[in-house]
């Protein structure tokens, strides 16, 4: 079986196909930092990290970039009641959101470019969409021309005439008196007196928020990437704008595959501050959630689906995890004496096969993460069982005739738990320094030598070692490993 995606902008489960045979280029739209991340960025971005992990646990060589928006409104409104400055505000909450994803085990992107840093891009990219006549200017103010692009609304699948609902807000009357088209929408907004701004060939002002990402993904990525993502809010209007001006633009296609993940409902109501029901990361972790309870939790669900948020069923959660917890933990605890690492475990036997492939073939039905789950749990019974038995005192010594049939089980479920980032709590906090590529590398082919020679002990040490800095290493089918860094601050 392999990979199947179900794509928003063709409305269906597809067979996914890189443009480059064993490469995938992932632009994920990331936050905009005005305030902390809440319940809705953690659904997203946990399964948008899976996606990963289990891309490259299939052997692909992936790029994941990931924006910040460090211009927008809410940023400059927020550091007006402050008293203080849009920079001010936007760092602040990019360290908070670096905080939050590294309790979460949520890999780095491998780049993080912001809008800050992007400016040249995004001002030549409204240059080119005026020069073809899908952009014009307006007392400072710079508009997309809806209606020169005439499959706009293709991802949404909204007309023009159903649009305004989803354009509500964004808009002023000033504004809509300097437009074509009711629905053309900001490129570039001249500054008001006392605001903030940057340089451009049409005044002082700064970017809207589609254009930004448009430029982003270009300057990053290329013309046309294989996977965008985002959640479903995004659909219409950014997603819908992003590719309007994109495409425009460059007359190719901006991304093959559009994924979405459902949002996040509280007690049955949607998420929204003026419910009262809006939860930070932040906030959850404080009050004592483990961040692996939480990941379950999320990935339990499948990630189209809208995702009920109730303190039953964070519970049930917990306890899931604390089973897990104790089969992960049993190596960590009890390895040593049981034996396991110093004599060459046995092979996987019929059923662990079997395990493996239900696994596989669950993530390859558009990541269906709950019976992905379901094999981790499978897996774990008998480890957790054992793990039970010394806690209340049994005897290593008697335990270790058994054990040494359940190490390579212990070692399949540790396998399969990394490719949805679950892993024991002690190995979830980030290091303090990162060790550079070439000692990495080094210590990478040390293991893969002392596997050769059956010196598992020594291949476990490494790893170990690569983790307590940092580094997380990601063994594939057939012995290639690969790795990330889950340390690294990226600005």
């Amino acid at each position: 079986m392999t990979l199947r995606l179900t794509n928003t902008l063709s409305r269906r489960c597809e067979t996914f196909e890189p443009q480059v045979p064993g490469q995938v280029s992932i632009y994920c739209c990331g936050v905009t930092v005005y305030d902390l991340c809440h319940l809705g960025h953690a659904r997203s971005y946990i399964v948008w990290d899976v996606l990963r992990r289990y891309l490259l646990w299939s052997g692909y060589a992936v790029t994941f970039v990931q924006n910040f928006t460090d211009i927008d409104d809410k940023i400059l409104k927020r550091a007006e009641e402050e008293g203080s400055s849009m920079a001010v505000v936007s760092e602040r909450n990019i360290a908070a959101f670096e905080a939050d994803m590294a309790a979460l085990h949520i890999l780095p992107p491998d780049r993080m470019p912001r809008a800050t840093r992007s400016l040249e891009a995004i001002r030549q990219l409204i240059g080119e969409l005026e020069a073809k006549g899908a952009a014009y200017s307006a007392d400072g103010d710079v508009y997309f021309a809806v209606r020169r692009q005439a499959d706009y609304g293709k991802l949404s699948g909204r007309t023009l005439e159903e649009q305004q609902e989803g354009a509500s807000g964004r808009t002023n009357e000033a504004e809509e008196a300097r437009k074509r088209h009711p629905f053309d929408f900001a490129l570039w907004k001249g500054a008001k007196p006392g605001e903030p701004s940057f340089p451009s060939p049409w005044g002082p002002g700064r970017p809207g928020w589609h254009i930004e990402c448009s430029a982003m993904v270009r300057e990053e990525l290329g013309t046309t990437i294989d996977i965008h993502l985002g959640g479903a809010d995004l659909i219409f209007p950014h997603h819908e704008n992003e590719i309007a001006q994109s495409e425009a633009a460059s007359g190719k296609p901006l991304a093959r595959y559009w994924l979405h993940n459902g949002m996040v409902n509280v007690g049955g109501e949607k998420m929204s501050k003026s419910l009262g029901n809006f939860t930070t990361i932040r906030a959850l972790l404080e009050s004592g959630v483990s961040p692996m309870t939480l990941r379950l939790f999320v990935l339990q669900a499948h990630y189209r689906k809208p995702l009920d948020f109730t303190a039953e069923a964070l519970a049930a959660a917990a306890t899931g995890w604390k089973g897990l917890d104790a089969a992960f933990g049993l190596g960590e605890r009890h390895g040593a004496a049981l034996g396991w690492g110093t004599e060459p475990a046995a092979e996987p036997n019929e059923a662990l096969i079997e395990a493996r492939g239900r696994f596989a073939a669950a993530m390859d039905d558009d990541l269906n993460t709950s019976a992905a789950v379901a094999v981790l749990f499978e897996l774990a019974r008998p480890l957790r069982a054992l793990a039970n038995r010394l806690e209340r005192g049994d005897s290593e010594t008697e335990a270790a005739g058994e054990a040494a049939a359940l190490e390579p089980r212990w070692q399949l479920l540790n396998e399969l738990a990394g490719v949805l980032g679950l892993a024991a709590e002690t190995a979830t906090e980030p290091a303090a320094e990162a060790a550079d590529g070439a000692a990495i590398q080094e210590r990478i082919e040390a293991r893969r030598a002392a596997k050769a020679a059956k010196d598992f002990a020594t291949a476990d040490r490494l790893r170990a070692e690569l983790a307590a800095e940092g580094i997380e290493l990601i063994d594939r089918p057939g012995g290639v490993t690969d790795w990330v860094r889950t340390n690294l601050r990226i600005n």
